[in-house]
């Protein structure tokens, strides 16, 4: 994946929980992350190991950003949040399933940065920039150099747009479309609104979660006035990620009149108990945003150590459909290749 080193002074600097400017901008946030193995165990007051894989990293770069970095626990190397980000030799070890594209994307890409995998939906590859390595990646392996980027990728969804109208919703996706800065996020929302039959833009990322700052004023904005209905898919897979900081980005995103649902994987050590998933919906609640998925995980390389087998996966949403409302317990689901949608778990 690409690393975001663009820096946009005329974009505002994140704001805090009561709503006030941080000294730092989400740009800055981004170009501060830390990058390897050894700066990230330092900076958590961790002891150099030899599981921690440097060979993993070497592949698969660690980028994790300060302000994510903040909620782990000093001296913990099973924080489910480092987890997340922290590379470990197992990542060397795939069964046969597992591959490199493991939802067959390429079979569904149109043209390098637009894939169509469901009907009446386009996603757009918006950027190949993500705001946190999440080792469990299911794009970690994606060629996002072969795909066109700013006015490039912008006339070519306008024509892919002009050239299907039975499309009615559009998908910008990554890397993660919110490491776009604001006037480069508009001029492509700009030309998703240009196509009339399109009536609905979902944006998937992770950026409000990992760096809250992100949520500036001229992103609510820009959002409140589009004439598209809006959903944003955040993902968050525990409820330390979730600290004030986060839960203000996202009421604020809830300003804008769009509709906040959450996604998050099902993984080995960070969230496959009753209590961390039940933890992590009350927590969405308390932000607004509405528990939707619970993903299997994807088999691609690298990330067979997160995997949790299905069954304990139904067992868990059985236990926390026991304990929360139904409109608080997710969908399990798992995303077949070549399947017209996705496939309900439990």
């Amino acid at each position: 994946m690409e690393i975001l080193t663009t820096s946009n002074g005329s974009v505002g600097a994140g704001l805090g929980p009561s709503g006030k400017a941080t000294s730092e901008t989400w740009q800055q946030m981004m170009k501060t992350a830390i990058r390897t193995v050894p700066e990230l165990l330092d900076y958590l007051k961790l002891s150099r190991h030899s599981t921690f894989g440097a060979a993993a990293s070497a592949k698969f770069p660690v980028f994790a950003p300060l302000p994510y970095l903040q909620r782990i626990r000093p001296e913990n190397p099973a924080d489910p949040l480092l987890r997340q980000v922290l590379p470990i030799n197992a990542e060397d070890q795939s069964p046969p399933h597992f591959s490199i594209d493991p939802l067959g994307e390429d079979a569904a890409t149109l043209q390098p940065g637009l894939l169509q995998k469901y009907h009446g939906r386009l996603l757009v590859v918006a950027t190949g920039a993500c705001a946190i390595h999440c080792r469990y990646c299911f794009r970690r392996h994606f060629p996002y150099s072969d795909g066109p980027g700013g006015g490039a990728l912008r006339e070519q969804l306008a024509a892919a747009l002009a050239k299907d109208e039975t499309l009615d919703e559009v998908i910008l996706s990554g890397g993660d479309p919110l490491t776009l800065v604001d006037e480069a996020l508009s001029s492509l929302v700009d030309t998703i609104e240009a196509a009339a039959h399109i009536k609905r833009l979902r944006i998937h990322t992770r950026l409000p979660i990992v760096i809250p700052q992100r949520v500036t004023q001229s992103l609510v904005e820009r959002l409140s006035s589009s004439r598209l209905q809006k959903v944003i898919v955040v993902h968050s897979n525990h409820a330390n990620e979730i600290d004030n900081d986060v839960i203000s980005s996202l009421q604020r995103l809830d300003t804008s009149g769009t509709q906040m649902l959450n996604q998050s994987v099902l993984l080995k050590g960070v969230n496959d108990s009753a209590d961390a998933l039940v933890d992590l919906s009350q927590r969405l609640l308390d932000a607004g945003v509405l528990p939707y998925y619970l993903h299997q995980l994807d088999p691609v390389i690298g990330a067979a150590h997160f995997e949790v087998p299905i069954e304990h996966g139904r067992q868990l949403i059985a236990a926390i459909r026991a304990r929360l409302p139904g409109y608080a317990v997710p969908r399990y689901v798992q995303e077949i290749a070549g399947q017209p949608n996705k496939t309900i778990l439990g």
